[in-house]
């Protein structure tokens, strides 16, 4: 199997130098601050959204969710499985102006596989998925990776958003003594200033190695065409609205379905939307003294009408779905569409079955997100309508991404953002509590099902694998997956070429600014 790009230099070249038709500075609404600048380590949507913009990784996701190649001009796959060998493109430098060299890579995956470094997807490639063994520099564009075992998703890991793309940066990102200091990439903007709770800012890489073609996803040209991006935190969705209106921001990238109809009417403003591959759910704890029994979870799942949740929180633009293989994959049957019906007497039933005596239930949520707070409000409700009492517990940002992380809820409405490989789509909550105790669903024969998607190439296994899965996550309920989003960018006329991606966070590569 091989992965080719054709380089075509000399255009690539002059593209890089003509004059750029671009306004000095491009603002995008963020709505929650970033967590970090390190990619793939303690990060969230926001987070990664930025590092894509300043680091690139060997590979990168298309639009489509297949691997390209990026900072590799090809990937060669040895017969057995266990070799990938990346040839790097010629050229590439960072952002302080050194060559990138297959060391560079080494060195970036090395500390990755480092447990101290906390890497989001080392264990992915530290057994749950496979091993990797070794990093291999034959030569100076030459890089060697090795695996214990083959994986299908090896190289989806290394292009994953959530791992930060496996970005490679320069050893000068961090300080003296080994800790993260800030990245230098090879992205088409550099990180500029970073403003905690305000901004952050980046800025052109003048000598960005752009690919050529179309931008794709992640992949392809990535062009930038403004001299400054500035991602303006506003977590309050009116005031967001209310500065696209005033022009103090230039691209709203996560509109409210409820704004849209005034926004279309609006004369000089696009909304272009896009459904998402993220998935909104609300998470159960089965540790806890009560949600462990199952009928307990299952009184929940069935007090809630999934339908109409979805409708009133996404203002009928998202579809119902209780499968975390979104509606829009090849992989998502017939089987993972069926949302079953609300029911109240059996959840009235099941809980009392399950030692259900009026105590209240506690959901985790937070204003940041919207939808996770009106998630949480609807369940409250259609939960008091069973006979199910509960209570919000409403915490900032971080501190529900901590409790998450720890494990440390009984109910939470809570999302994740697009994982695209349906193996992925389960992993995200799938796996042992006692070395992950975010994971959700702590069940040996599904993590073997899921381990056996991993490895397995021919899709209509994997389909059927799937598909038990789902079957399962039907009876057990951990979660309660809900729906996909649909994102809905609005922008002025005076910005040009914005898409709304389906991988949610805005992209600021390819972007005019007219005047």
């Amino acid at each position: 199997m091989k992965f080719r790009t054709a380089l075509a230099a000399l255009a690539t070249a002059c593209a890089l130098s003509s004059p750029l038709a671009a306004q000095d500075l491009l603002r995008i609404r963020l709505n929650a601050d970033i967590r970090s600048t390190e990619p793939g380590v303690n990060r969230d949507a926001n987070t990664d959204g930025i590092a894509w913009h300043v680091v690139e990784g060997l590979v990168a996701l298309r639009g489509d969710a297949t691997v390209a190649p990026m900072l590799a001009e090809r990937v060669e796959v040895s017969a057995d499985g266990l070799a990938y060998t990346f040839t790097l493109r010629a050229g590439l430098r960072f952002h302080n102006g050194q060559p990138v060299t297959s060391a560079d890579v080494a060195f970036a995956m090395q500390r990755y596989m480092r447990r101290e470094t906390n890497w989001r997807c080392r264990p992915d490639l530290d057994s749950a998925v496979t091993r990797l063994t070794a990093v291999e520099t034959p030569d100076e564009r030459t890089v060697v990776m090795r695996l214990e075992k083959p994986s299908a998703l090896f190289l989806t890991i290394l292009a994953r958003p959530d791992c930060g793309q496996a970005g490679i940066w320069h050893r000068d990102s961090l300080n003296a003594d080994g800790t993260w200091r800030a990245p230098i990439g090879t992205g088409p903007f550099r990180l500029g200033e970073w403003r905690r709770g305000q901004f952050v800012e980046l800025t052109r890489f003048a000598d960005y190695a752009a690919l050529p073609g179309e931008a794709t996803g992640l992949a392809g040209n990535k062009t930038p065409m403004v001299e400054r991006v500035r991602f303006t935190v506003i977590p309050d969705e009116a005031a967001a609205r209310a500065a696209l209106l005033a022009g103090n921001i230039d691209i709203l990238p996560d509109a409210r379905s409820r704004d849209l109809p005034e926004l279309r009417a609006r004369p000089g403003f696009t909304v272009d939307s896009a459904p998402s591959m993220d998935l909104q759910t609300v998470l159960m704890q089965t540790r806890d003294p009560l949600l462990q029994d199952v009928r307990m979870r299952r009184a929940i799942a069935l007090a809630i009408d999934v339908p109409e949740l979805v409708r009133a929180v996404s203002e009928g633009a998202s579809r119902p779905s209780r499968s975390p293989i979104p509606p829009g994959s090849a992989f998502n049957t017939p089987a993972m569409l069926e949302v079953p019906p609300r029911d109240l007497a059996q959840a009235r039933r099941l809980a009392q079955e399950a030692g259900y005596r009026g105590q209240k239930l506690r959901i985790i949520t937070t204003r940041r997100y919207e939808a996770f707070y009106e998630i949480a409000v609807v369940v409250q409700d259609m939960l008091k309508e069973a006979g199910i009492e509960s209570e919000l517990e409403v915490l900032e940002w971080a501190t529900q991404l901590d409790r998450y992380s720890r494990g440390d809820y009984q109910l939470m409405a809570f999302g994740f953002s697009a994982r695209l490989d349906p193996s992925l789509s389960f992993e995200m909550f799938t796996g042992p509590k006692a070395t992950q105790p975010r994971k959700a669903w702590d069940d040996p024969a599904v993590q073997a099902m899921l381990d056996q998607s991993m490895a397995e190439s021919d899709p209509a296994r994997r389909r059927s694998l799937f598909e038990a899965m789902q079957a399962r996550l039907m009876e057990e309920v951990p979660i309660i997956a809900l729906y996909s989003s649909t994102t809905h960018g609005v922008t002025p006329r005076h910005v040009q070429g914005y898409r709304t991606s389906v991988l949610d966070a805005p992209r600021a590569w390819g972007v005019r600014i007219v005047r």
